[in-house]
C-alpha cells in the first residue's frame, strides 16, 4: 500500500486545524457568555475542550472509514454510529477532566453547565465529524468516478486513432497496387513498421522529436503514392523537440492535410510543417495548397481525425489547448497550440 507523501500529510493536518478554529471560536463565545470569563481565559478553556475533541476525532475519522457509507443503507450502522456517538462524548467528558485536573495539580471533575449538556455537546461534535468525513469521502468518490471515467473516454478516443489511421495507409497500398506492384510492396513493408510503432504506443503524451519520426516514417509511404505532387518542408526548432504533446496530435493535422488536402488535387500540393514557442506554449501549424475548402466545411473540425484530437485534448488540457483550423478555396491550415514543458531534445 502507497504511503502518504509528506506533502498530503502536512495539508490534512492544515485541514484539520482550518476545520477546528471555527469551532474554537464558538466555544470560547460560549464560555465567555455562560461563565462570564474575559476573552483570554474562554480562549483557554475553549481550546482544552476543543484539543480534547480533535484528539478523539482522529479515532472517528479512522471508525468512518473503516466503516464507510451503506448503500443500501441498513440500520445496524445507524445503531453503530449511535453507541459511537454515546462513547465519543463519554470519552471527551473524561478527557477534559483529565486535562483540567493535570493543569489543577488534583483530581477534578469539570461537566460544565451540567453532565447532560456536556454529553449532547459531546454528541453533537461527533455528529459534525462524521458527517464532515462522509461529505469527503463522498467527494473523493465523485472524484475518482470522474477521474476513471475520462481516463476510459482517453483510452478509447487513443485507441480509435489506429483504425482510423490504418484505414488510411492501406487505402495508400491499395491504390499503388495496379499503378507501380513494387512501391506497393515497398509501402507494405513501411506501414508494417509503422503499424508496429503505432500499437507499441501507450502513452498519452510523447516528444515532438519522438511525434516528428512517426509522421516522417508517414509521409514516406505518402510519398511513394503521390511522387512529386506531394512538397513538404518543414521548420520545427531543435530547441522544441523535447517538447511534450499528445501522441499522433501532429501525425492527425498531417494526415488531415495529406487526404483531404493533396488527394484530391490534380497538381502538386506544398504541406508545410512549422513549429514555434509562445511562452510556455508549444504552437504546431500545418498548412497546405490543395484543393481548399469551405470556412463552414471545417468549422468544427471536420474529419473525424480532427474531431478525436478535438477531444483527446480537452481531456488532457481542458481549455487551455487550442485547435484552429482556417480554410479558403486556397487551401487549409490548422494551427495547434497547447501547453508544454519543454525538456531535452530526443535525437535520433
Amino acid at each position: 500500500m502507497q504511503q502518504p507523501s509528506t506533502s498530503s500529510r502536512s495539508w490534512f493536518w492544515l485541514q484539520m486545524a482550518i476545520g477546528w478554529v471555527p469551532m474554537w471560536a464558538l466555544f470560547t463565545l460560549m464560555v465567555m457568555s455562560v461563565h462570564e470569563e474575559s476573552f483570554a481565559v474562554g480562549g483557554l478553556m475553549a481550546l482544552r475542550m476543543i484539543a480534547s475533541a480533535a484528539l478523539l476525532g482522529l479515532g472517528v475519522l479512522a471508525l468512518t472509514r473503516r466503516h464507510p457509507w451503506p448503500s443500501p443503507f441498513r440500520w445496524t450502522f445507524l445503531l453503530l454510529h449511535a453507541a459511537a456517538a454515546f462513547l465519543y462524548a463519554a470519552l471527551w467528558v473524561l478527557a477534559y477532566s483529565l486535562i483540567e485536573s493535570v493543569l489543577r495539580w488534583h483530581l477534578a471533575y469539570v461537566a460544565g453547565p451540567g453532565i447532560m449538556r456536556f454529553m449532547l455537546t459531546g454528541v453533537w461534535l461527533y455528529l459534525t465529524i462524521t458527517a464532515v468525513a462522509y461529505a469527503q469521502q463522498a467527494a473523493q468518490r465523485t472524484a475518482l468516478i470522474e477521474a476513471a471515467t475520462a481516463r476510459a473516454q482517453l483510452a478509447a478516443l487513443h485507441a480509435q486513432l489506429h483504425p482510423h489511421f490504418l484505414f488510411n495507409a492501406l487505402h495508400t497500398v491499395v491504390q499503388l497496387i495496379p499503378l507501380d506492384p513494387a512501391k506497393a510492396a515497398q509501402a507494405a513493408e513501411q506501414l508494417a513498421e509503422l503499424l508496429r510503432a503505432a500499437l507499441d504506443e501507450r502513452r498519452d503524451a510523447v516528444t515532438l522529436a519522438e511525434e516528428w519520426r512517426f509522421v516522417q516514417r508517414y509521409l514516406a509511404i505518402e510519398s511513394l503514392r503521390f511522387g512529386d505532387r506531394l512538397q513538404v518542408s518543414t521548420s520545427l526548432p531543435e530547441a522544441l523537440m523535447g517538447a511534450q504533446l499528445p501522441s499522433f496530435a501532429l501525425q492527425t493535422l498531417v494526415e488531415n492535410a495529406v487526404r483531404h488536402g493533396a488527394a484530391p488535387k490534380v497538381g502538386a500540393t506544398h504541406l508545410r510543417i512549422e513549429g514555434g514557442a509562445s511562452g510556455r506554449n508549444l504552437r504546431l501549424v500545418v498548412s497546405d495548397d490543395g484543393v481548399g475548402a469551405e470556412p463552414a466545411a471545417v468549422l468544427h473540425g471536420g474529419g473525424t481525425g480532427l474531431r478525436r484530437l478535438r477531444e483527446r485534448l480537452a481531456h488532457l488540457y481542458g481549455s487551455a489547448a487550442v485547435l484552429d483550423v482556417a480554410a479558403s478555396p486556397a487551401g487549409v491550415t490548422a494551427a495547434l497550440v497547447l501547453p508544454a514543458a519543454l525538456g531535452s531534445g530526443d535525437d535520433d
